[in-house]
This record gives structure tokens, sequence and C-alpha cells, in this order.
């Protein structure tokens, strides 16, 4: 695999995970340490995973990486949920994000097609 930034997939990875950030900056201070690091954690997991398996030399390594990534997308997209259940996020900024969220999705499900991840 070559340099992480070059990836398609983590650019935009790194912007979903910027968005995250900006989005739950107002939530209620009491979801500092629940909702609010759970959501983080999950959107930095995508591009850090994809990170961690572009720095292994074997593909078993990338795949596992890429696989991980794929799960962390699907916690966030079920946390963006969540949140806007409980009026976190409007509607707006939860279509916004949850969008981009099944985005990196798709293009991680993608990229470990070919490296011949197994859904």
């Amino acid at each position: 695999m070559r340099d992480f930034r070059k990836l398609d997939v983590w650019t935009k990875a790194h912007k979903l995970t910027l968005q995250v950030y900006t989005s739950t900056a107002n939530f209620p201070t009491s979801e500092l340490y629940g909702l609010v690091t759970q959501i983080r954690r999950a959107a930095v997991s995508i591009e850090a995973n994809l990170a961690e398996g572009s720095g292994r030399t074997g593909d078993i390594d990338k795949r596992r990486f890429v696989h991980i990534a794929c799960g962390s997308a699907s916690e966030l997209e079920c946390l963006l949920q969540i949140a806007r259940d409980l009026n976190f996020l409007s509607e707006t900024v939860h279509k916004e994000l949850s969008g981009l969220t099944v985005e990196v999705r798709k293009m991680l499900y993608s990229f470990g097609d070919k490296l011949g991840v197994q859904r």
C-alpha cells in the first residue's frame, strides 16, 4: 500500500473526522465522556486503521485493518443516529454526517475488495 495520505478513502475519512469534531463541539457537557467520545473515537478509528494498515507489509494485515475500519464506519453510523434521536444533532447535520459516513463505508468496501477483504 502506498502513503495513506494519498488514499482517496483516507482523505474522505479525514474530512469526516474533522466534521464530526466540529459537529459534536456543542453537545451537552454531560455527554463529553459519553456519546461525544464514542462518536469521535469511531470516526478517528476509520482513518487511523487505514493509516496503520498502510504501514503493514503483509496483505493479510492490510486487509484486517480495512475490515476494522469498515466496522468503525458502521459503529459511527449507529452513534450518529443515537445523537440525532436524542436531538443532539439537527436533522440537517445528521443527514450530512450520515451520508458522508455511508460514502466512506462504500469506499472502504471497494478498497477492501481490491485487497481481497471478504464481507
